[in-house]
């Protein structure tokens, strides 16, 4: 009988602990042994959260282990030595890959740079604001990203103090309206009493 253990682990730094040992320890399998297997199957992948399945023979304690391969984003992350992707695609970019490493990208994750992967790759990169063939980031966009981030907080810390002053200015409209209010009320009322008059 055999058990299928997956998990996700950091490329070249599995360790004993959570996730893996408690699922392993039960089986009676050397730990240590599985750990440093699939640290060197997968320390091409540092720095990557990688999926990796481990088949064991709980007769035998003989085991397989199966590497996956990691997301889309985080081989482009691994390509551009990025921490993250634009928040802001389309607007802001924060990369870009020549078609040579979209092909590669596309290699490393389904095996072929058909073009229905390539087409993947480059829909990620899309919605993570890396371009391709572009170039590198100019000094000029990265002022524009500056000036832009400025603004955006500037415009953040003027939302934010708006409700402040609305409220102050809150009770003097109250009452200019409630001044409103009352002399139109007057103003209706005055010919009811000027037919009284008449009668």
């Amino acid at each position: 009988m055999t058990k299928k253990i997956e998990v996700l682990v950091e490329g070249g730094k599995a360790t004993a602990a959570p996730p893996l040992g408690p699922q392993l320890g039960p089986l009676g399998v050397n730990t240590g042994k599985i750990v440093e297997e699939i640290n060197k199957k997968t320390a091409s992948l540092a720095g990557m959260q990688v999926p990796v399945r481990i088949v064991v023979d709980e007769k035998t304690k003989e085991f397989e282990i199966e590497v996956g391969t990691p997301p889309i984003a985080s081989l482009i992350k691994k390509e551009l030595k990025l921490d993250k992707g634009s928040g802001e695609a389309g607007i802001k970019r924060v990369g870009d890959l020549s078609e040579e490493q979209v092909k590669k990208i596309a290699m490393s994750k389904f095996g072929s740079d058909a073009e229905a992967f390539v087409s993947q790759v480059k829909g990620t990169c899309r919605s993570m604001g890396v371009t391709i063939g572009q170039g590198e980031i100019t000094a000029e966009e990265l002022k524009r990203y500056e000036e832009m981030e400025k603004a955006k907080a500037a415009a953040e810390a003027e939302k934010a103090a708006a409700p402040a002053a609305g409220k102050e200015g809150a009770a003097p409209e109250k009452a200019a309206k409630e001044g409103a209010e009352e002399a139109k009320e007057e103003k209706e009322a005055k010919p009811e009493e000027k037919e009284e008059e008449k009668s």
